[in-house]
């Protein structure tokens, strides 16, 4: 069976969407599939082309053996809309000159990464000239993320990417969506096409890790450093060091800077950033750590950070400061403590609380979030179920 997926995001790329295709992509070769990639050049999170990318159209990769085609984008990482619907377009446009490529490969399925909704659009017209069956990933839903964010208002322009949103449903074959309330935001407009892939994590990579009971007081972050996550805020209005706390960034983004800036003007707050952690150094790193904070400043509808699953998986308590579906997860599991997003005092308590508990407590949290990691987020276990979905929809 043969299967391509198109992104405008992958390896060596950081990020969910990245880690999540190219696991997939891993896992589904080891089932017996052929699977190629179609990309833009890489570029995330810098918002510039990687130099050994730099002044190319196209070029092909190969990634641990997977083979990825690439094409020119117009990079952007600025908090401005417009350079950032530049960028998403720039793709949309290049990727369709892959239509001989997978024509050559002649896949069965068409596997195509949203957002960009336009990249989507794209998908489906390459699966129509090369007569494959189309599958929407659906990571964030657009446009109602951007409505949400503020980035589009109501009106004609929404109601038209609505219609397209929709139409884009209609002619997939299968919608894959990361969360349960995509899942259901989809089966509202096509019921019977919507599977739920969590984004998860490969918890054998968490497997045997040494965890120093010192450490129970630092607390990790280790993602992106953007608008939505709010870590510099986090920074501003939390003393760590009062709380006899330590709190540890690793990560990239538009706040970097600004965070790198107040940790130096304020060495006596207990914040302390690394730089940027490679993906095989993920596990050691992260468990290493007593315990994970992880924000979400504005809830978006059908968002869940990642950084949950794998915290889970290195047996981390959880301190959640965000709303929706990442909140019901932490709740349901007992994985640690939700507060508000933006409320300072009930992040400061939920630390405070974290701190206090005893440590026989301390490890049947550990303990629990690494089981439910293994049972419910495991993404071996989820991709042999997507491919025995996917081979049930073949005809």
């Amino acid at each position: 069976m043969k299967l391509i997926i198109l992104s405008q995001y992958f390896v060596p790329e950081m990020g969910a969407p990245q880690n999540r295709l190219f696991e997939l992509t891993k896992g589904l070769i080891k089932l017996g599939w052929q699977v190629q990639v179609v990309s833009a050049m890489p570029n995330y999170p810098t918002g510039k082309i990687f130099k050994s990318h730099k002044n190319r159209f196209t070029q092909t990769d190969w990634i641990e053996g997977i083979e990825v085609k690439r094409f020119w984008l117009y990079p952007s990482n600025s908090s401005r809309i417009f350079p950032r619907i530049v960028s998403m377009l720039s793709f949309s446009f290049t990727s369709l000159f892959s239509v001989f490529f997978i024509r050559s490969k002649r896949p069965v399925y068409l596997l195509v990464e949203s957002p960009p909704l336009t990249l989507a659009f794209s998908g489906w017209l390459l699966s129509v000239f090369s007569k494959t069956k189309l599958i929407l990933n659906i990571s964030d839903l657009w446009p109602l993320s951007a409505k949400e964010l503020g980035a589009i208002k109501e009106g004609g322009l929404y109601n038209l990417l609505v219609r397209l949103e929709t139409f884009l449903y209609k002619k997939a074959s299968i919608c894959v969506g990361q969360s349960q309330e995509i899942v259901r935001h989809i089966e509202k407009e096509v019921p019977g096409k919507a599977y739920l892939f969590r984004n998860g994590v490969d918890t054998h990579r968490f497997e045997e890790r040494k965890f120093n009971p010192s450490n129970r007081n630092k607390l990790v972050y280790a993602g992106l450093l953007g608008v939505a996550q709010g870590i510099l805020s986090i920074c501003k209005n939390i003393d760590f060091k009062s709380l006899n706390a330590e709190f540890h960034i690793y990560g990239n983004g538009a706040e970097l800077d600004s965070i790198i800036s107040f940790q130096n003007d304020n060495p006596t707050r207990g914040i302390t950033y690394h730089g940027i952690l490679k993906r095989d150094e993920l596990p050691d790193v992260l468990s290493s750590y007593g315990g994970a904070l992880i924000p979400l400043v504005k809830n978006i509808y059908g968002a869940v950070p990642s950084k949950i699953y794998e915290a889970m998986a290195a047996g981390l308590p959880i301190i959640f400061s965000g709303e929706g579906e990442g909140a019901v997860i932490i709740k349901k599991a007992n994985a640690g403590w939700v507060n508000s997003p933006g409320n300072w005092e009930e992040l400061q308590d939920s630390i405070t609380e974290y701190l206090a508990i005893g440590d026989d407590d301390y490890f049947v949290i550990r303990g629990n979030n690494k089981k439910i990691a293994s049972i419910e987020f495991d993404r071996t276990q989820q991709i042999a179920a997507f491919n025995k979905h996917l081979l049930e929809r073949v005809h």
